[in-house]
């Protein structure tokens, strides 16, 4: 798997660490804005001829909210469509900190637009926001992998993703939680920084 990176990140995101994550997909120099929230195709139809986005065709980063923030408390992840057709993410990503013994609960209520996926076409990008600790004892975390939902719930869709660490060592423990996917940051944002 080539890994490379790439640029382009909107103005009020942190630039954090990026990296694409795919077998000969090209780098994008710019990002595209937010656009409707849950990102609808056209008809049922439609959906269904759009696949599920794999590590193949993503780039991936992580952020610290708000950046200048001495802890990173509240993290935002960020996929990018890095190829040439469109694709769609699921529900929420399965997210583990280091070696923690499960994956981030979801926000239930975080879903804009319940059982609709997000399709990004080529360029765009979804968020999830992510709460690592809360008042509990906590472990370090030097890693953080993302997994993808496929359409069915409970499958999958391609490998693990490893996602660039925002600092160097994440001090989580259970009370983390994850939002849905959506196209507009501050919606993802506006479920975790209250946390």
């Amino acid at each position: 798997m080539n890994v490379k990176a790439f640029a382009g990140r909107r103005v009020g995101v942190a630039a954090g660490l990026v990296m694409v994550l795919g077998w000969g997909v090209s780098a994008q120099a710019s990002a595209i804005g937010p656009s409707a929230i849950g990102g609808k195709a056209g008809g049922s139809a439609g959906k269904s001829a759009v696949p599920a986005c794999s590590q193949e065709v993503l780039g991936v980063s992580a952020s610290k909210e708000p950046a200048d923030s001495k802890d990173a408390r509240h993290l935002l992840l960020t996929v990018q469509n890095t190829g040439t057709k469109k694709c769609d993410v699921y529900r929420y990503p399965l997210v583990r900190l280091g070696d923690g013994r499960r994956t981030a609960p979801v926000i239930k209520e975080s879903d804009p637009h319940p059982g609709v996926p997000v399709t990004l076409g080529p360029g765009e990008e979804a968020y999830a926001g992510l709460v690592v600790n809360g008042p509990m004892d906590e472990y370090e975390a030097k890693t953080i992998t993302l997994s993808l939902q496929g359409r069915k719930p409970g499958s999958g869709a391609g490998k693990p993703i490893n996602v660039p660490m925002p600092v160097k060592t994440l001090y989580a423990n259970d009370f983390q939680r994850v939002t849905y996917w959506t196209t507009a940051p501050g919606v993802a944002l506006d479920f975790v920084m209250s946390r």
